[in-house]
């Protein structure tokens, strides 16, 4: 924490969201790494944390374990009460019904922010995002998608409920915090891998139909491994100077979705794939999205021409913007990060 220029201090109180997911398990090791003393975890009532508590504990730092349901205003205001920054990456992932999205990330999240309104010595928010809210619509194949690239302007067409709910959150939180006062920033990580998150990303293809469809060809993919992801959230919530400002993770060096299922299947398990070139899986996506119409939706449109484009058009990817504001570099490198990737992939028994 001494070569960075931050908000808060070691002893200032922080709360953060999905402490025991994937990613908020390292959030909160990395912020003890940093030498923050103060963490308070809010966790789903099924958590059990108690190994990962006692080594974040063993440097005298005060870990609280907290349960809280972000639906209740009064369990807002109780577990933000006196907090200098949060880190919110609890999610609806998974849910299959956009309402139930919507509720459980846009309106948790509206809740949380309600809480933070008129607190002294509140400093940020940090709304831990995702790469899926942007379009592509507009770009060419091969074309850079970064920052400055459109937001999802239907993310309704796109056939999943958690891109939606991730837009209209981004939408909601910017619109409070400007209209509150509230000092944000907001992290949209690319494809988070590593330990604890098991499978092949869809980016890469999708096994759907009883058989690997390998669809990403020579595209790149937006990785970031969690350690380097987590340390550029925590950077988020304690850089000096970056309010208002949104950040793309990921990591140098990205692999071709090629190369990454060739090196799956070498150090993981082998098994059968088919590559499928984009145009012909775009038409397929085309005629599937013309019979769901035609059904009256009896087959829903998962499969479209949008969701088709965002995950296997092709595009570049830059972390310029996150390394020179915020000071960030991946530390853990594609080659390190890969190695424990596939120790985990094997340990669970990929399949």
């Amino acid at each position: 924490m001494r070569d960075v220029d931050t908000i808060i201090g070691s002893q200032d109180l922080i709360l953060v969201t999905g402490a025991s997911g994937f990613i908020g398990s390292r959030v909160v090791k990395t912020l003890c790494d940093y030498g923050f003393k103060n963490v308070r975890c809010l966790v789903r009532p099924s958590s059990n944390m108690t190994e990962f508590v006692r080594v974040c504990r063993a440097n005298g730092n005060k870990i609280e374990i907290i349960e809280g349901n972000l639906l209740s205003h009064e369990d807002c205001r109780r577990i933000s009460e006196g907090v200098s920054v949060i880190y919110h990456l609890a999610a609806a992932r998974g849910e299959k019904s956009y309402p139930d999205a919507y509720l459980n990330s846009v309106v948790t999240t509206r809740n949380l922010l309600d809480a933070t309104l008129g607190k002294t010595g509140f400093k940020r928010f940090v709304n831990v995002s995702s790469f899926s809210v942007y379009s592509n619509d507009k770009l060419r194949r091969g074309g850079l998608l970064d920052e400055t690239c459109e937001i999802e302007a239907q993310p309704e067409l796109r056939g999943d409920a958690y891109t939606y709910a991730k837009v209209r959150q981004d939408e909601m939180v910017i619109q409070l915090c400007e209209k509150g006062k509230i000092p944000f920033v907001i992290v949209r990580p690319g494809v988070v891998y590593g330990p604890g998150n098991k499978g092949i990303h869809g980016r890469v293809g999708i096994g759907t139909f009883g058989i690997f469809l390998h669809l990403g060809g020579s595209n790149k993919i937006p990785l970031t491994y969690v350690d380097n992801c987590a340390e550029a959230i925590v950077l988020a919530g304690i850089r000096a100077g970056v309010n208002g400002e949104m950040f793309n993770v990921v990591d140098d060096d990205l692999p071709t979705s090629r190369r990454f299922l060739k090196l799956f299947k070498k150090n993981v398990r082998d098994f059968r794939s088919l590559y499928v070139p984009y145009r012909l899986f775009y038409m397929f996506c085309y005629l599937w999205e013309w019979y769901s119409r035609w059904s009256e939706r009896q087959l829903p449109p998962v499969y479209n021409r949008k969701m088709c484009s965002v995950a296997w058009k092709g595009n570049r990817y830059s972390n310029e913007k996150i390394k020179k504001l915020l000071g960030w570099t991946p530390k853990t490198g594609f080659d390190e990060a890969l190695i424990h990737y596939f120790e985990y992939q094997k340990a669970v028994g990929y399949k």
